[in-house]
């Protein structure tokens, strides 16, 4: 084998190209680990309410270390968006010295779960850690059903808009029964999905009957149960008191 001179030529040529290939690694890793680029600065972006320049700093120390090269961007990421109220990063070199970050705030569409514990949930429907001083409303329903209660949230908001009420308080409850306070503190029983009567349809009714009904008749509603396929019954908080220990209640046709 030895005697022929093309299988040695091709072996010659491998080595050559393996002895190339290793001198570029190493060049190559020199070049990357070398202190001729240091990371000097980490320029942050985003509208930024909740999101303080300390907590930045904080997540940032021991993460925005190393070269311009060796950097940990995944590490960066996954300690930005460990900050509370932030929802997403995003983190790219950009030639010679830096970091360009960009930071997406959480935004609160209302306050999950039992009251203090600060869960909130956002538009999207994600829960989050954060603490808020703003009137939101309260949403709750069992574990994984937080997208769902928020698009309900929405879809009951513009329902009742035509009254000038607002649901303060949607949730679902193990059984998968809904049930509203509403602004005017009338609590809403609409109950469970159905086919037959679905639950948009049964509060939509109740919108559209309000004015001629309830609206008219001037009291201080406590209670109404939608559930009902071609009525409602209603518990008014002035006969209540009147009547007890005796709880009334009143059915409307509609």
């Amino acid at each position: 084998m030895w005697d022929n001179h093309r299988i040695l030529n091709a072996v010659a040529n491998a080595l050559f190209g393996i002895a190339a290939a290793l001198a570029l690694y190493g060049a190559g890793w020199m070049l990357v680990h070398s202190p001729a680029f240091p990371l000097r600065a980490v320029r942050v972006q985003g509208e930024l309410l909740h999101v303080t320049p300390e907590s930045i700093a904080q997540s940032l120390h021991g993460r925005a270390s190393g070269g311009f090269f060796t950097v940990d961007l995944g590490a960066v990421r996954a300690g930005l968006e460990a900050i509370p109220w932030v929802r997403l990063a995003e983190v790219r070199r950009a030639w010679p010295d830096r970091l360009e970050v960009y930071l997406e705030e959480h935004v609160a569409m209302a306050r999950w779960g039992s009251p203090g514990d600060g869960r909130l949930v956002n538009t999207f429907g994600e829960l989050f850690r954060g603490a808020s001083d703003a009137a939101l409303p309260s949403l709750a329903g069992p574990s994984g059903t937080e997208r769902e209660v928020t698009r309900r949230y929405a879809q009951f908001r513009e329902l009742l808009a035509p009254l000038e009420l607002e649901p303060r308080a949607v949730t679902l409850s193990p059984r998968y029964a809904w049930q509203l306070r509403l602004s005017s503190g009338l609590a809403v029983q609409l109950g469970r999905e159905s086919e037959k009567q679905p639950v948009r349809e049964r509060l939509a009714r109740f919108v559209a009957f309000y004015p001629q009904t309830l609206g008219a008749l001037g009291r201080s509603f406590e209670y109404v149960d939608l559930r009902y396929p071609n009525g409602f019954a209603l518990r008014v908080r002035d006969l209540q008191r009147a009547s007890a220990p005796k709880t009334r209640s009143a059915r409307g046709g509609i």
